[in-house]
């Protein structure tokens, strides 16, 4: 009688949490010993088991990425297997798209798929819808426990349970609840004190910042360091809004009471929300507002290379009106984030057009645009030098004239044609004209492809 060819087989095990993996004889050590037993039971068909152990303890089956399974893969791929032996077929996945992954790097390589508890054979068509309908009833298993674990969640916050994750800043985290931690309560109620004082964020940021506070540093549960970062005007914000400090647990927007202890008194708390509700709709009114800011777009700091944006402010009972530029990084961090931080508009507008100007009456800058122009051949073919010149030279001067008569969003489309970048340094102004702007603008007029209303604009 032939003796049957050899049969290489690996048994994998797999168990999603870790609980019991420390005992002498644990679930991977059971699985294993049924599969071993039933490898030896088809040991006449020529079944033989390959030594190599792939245990994968405290690993989910709703994800591939394990290492004893990425070391099965690998090991598949260099060939030497011919069945992959399981107690059950959930123990190398819950996921029905995950299978079907496995199942093609199985079919590429040739290699049967056996579950001992469950009779099937994946290399029929019988057999795949067999797998199917057990995956899919081991998905359902997963999906049914994510909603259980959903419930847990909401369950405990609802009776005010900490549930993990970075704690606030004011309290420790001892035994799964929220300790206060005296130290930083006292800093979150100079927070909240210092903003109804003020009724600003970034003050808020600057006096801390003097004190050298930082964000909450702390520790997970397994040893990792999360340092402090420094303040910023949304970190104060969301202390501002966080209801944690008032004794409350929040799941999703809904607020119950807490196994903590609060750290603001209700009275300085609602005094806080007061002045969060007002200042959102000032910020709200000030966004409708129109406000001629014509360098919007091109001024950038010189100090800290951020960008400065056009912000505006009116002084009451008077009700004058300021407009100003802002250092970005100035918002975000405080006067400590830039050494600039702000600068008047009307000072900033007035002193960029007089530098373009200025730049339009130099005799090199007229005599390189004119070269320039008769190089292209912009419609200027039938005129000399000197009168090409000329005309370059007229339409320079005329710009003070010209730019008086126009809407301020055409101002700013000749700015953005004519302006890279404009520079604020602490002992001046910088002004960086685009290579050939002028010379594209002046092209432009003398061909007349511009309408004569708007002869400046872009």
């Amino acid at each position: 009688m032939a003796e049957k060819p050899r049969v290489r087989c690996v048994i994998y095990t797999r168990k999603s949490s870790e609980e019991g993996l420390d005992m002498e004889f644990n679930s991977l050590d059971a699985q294993r010993e049924a599969c071993e037993a039933y490898v030896t039971s088809q040991k006449a068909e020529g079944w033989s088991l390959i030594p190599t152990q792939y245990d994968d303890g405290g690993f989910s089956g709703g994800t591939l990425e394990r290492p004893a399974l990425q070391r099965l893969l690998a090991d598949i791929e260099k060939g030497g297997i011919d069945i992959i032996v399981v107690y059950k077929i959930d123990r190398l996945s819950r996921s029905l798209m995950d299978f079907a992954k496995l199942v093609e790097v199985f079919d590429r390589n040739k290699i049967t798929f056996v579950s001992i508890t469950q009779s099937f054979n994946t290399t029929t068509s019988m057999g795949r819808l067999t797998l199917n309908v057990l995956l899919s009833f081991a998905q359902f298993e997963r999906e049914v426990i994510g909603e259980r674990i959903r419930d847990k969640f909401a369950a405990s916050r609802k009776k005010g349970i900490w549930m993990g994750g970075a704690p606030p800043i004011g309290y420790d985290v001892k035994n799964r609840k929220l300790v206060v931690n005296p130290e930083e309560a006292k800093i979150v109620r100079t927070i909240f004190e210092l903003f109804v004082s003020t009724g600003s964020n970034i003050h808020v940021v600057r006096e801390l910042r003097k004190a050298k506070i930082t964000a909450k540093s702390w520790v997970t549960q397994d040893g990792k360091f999360h340092k402090g970062s420094a303040l910023s005007v949304q970190y104060i914000a969301r202390i501002i809004r966080n209801r944690v400090y008032i004794g409350e647990a929040v799941h999703k927007g809904i607020a119950y009471p807490g196994e903590h202890k609060a750290i603001i008194d209700p009275i300085l708390w609602e005094k806080a929300q007061k002045i969060t509700s007002v200042s959102c709709g000032l910020r709200a009114n000030a966004n409708r507002t129109e406000v001629p800011a014509i360098l919007k777009g091109l001024v950038r700091c010189g100090c800290c290379h951020s960008a400065m944006t056009p912000s505006s402010s009116s002084r009451r009972p008077n009700g004058v009106f300021y407009r100003y530029y802002i250092c970005i990084r100035a918002i975000k961090e405080g006067r400590e984030g830039c050494q600039i931080r702000s600068i008047s508009a009307g000072e900033l507008e007035a002193a960029v057009l007089y530098q373009i100007q200025a730049a339009f009456s130099a005799p090199e800058l007229i005599a390189a645009i004119a070269k320039h122009l008769e190089k292209r051949n912009e419609g200027l073919a039938a005129l000399d030098a000197t009168t090409c010149e000329a005309m370059v030279r007229q339409k320079l001067q005329n710009f003070d004239a010209l730019w008086n008569q126009l809407y301020i969003l055409e101002q700013r489309k000749v700015l953005a044609e004519l302006v890279d970048h404009i520079e604020v340094n602490l002992d001046g102004v910088k002004l960086f004209l685009k290579k050939n702007g002028l010379t594209q603008w002046i092209a432009g007029e003398q061909n007349g492809s511009r309408d004569d209303s708007h002869s400046l604009a872009a």
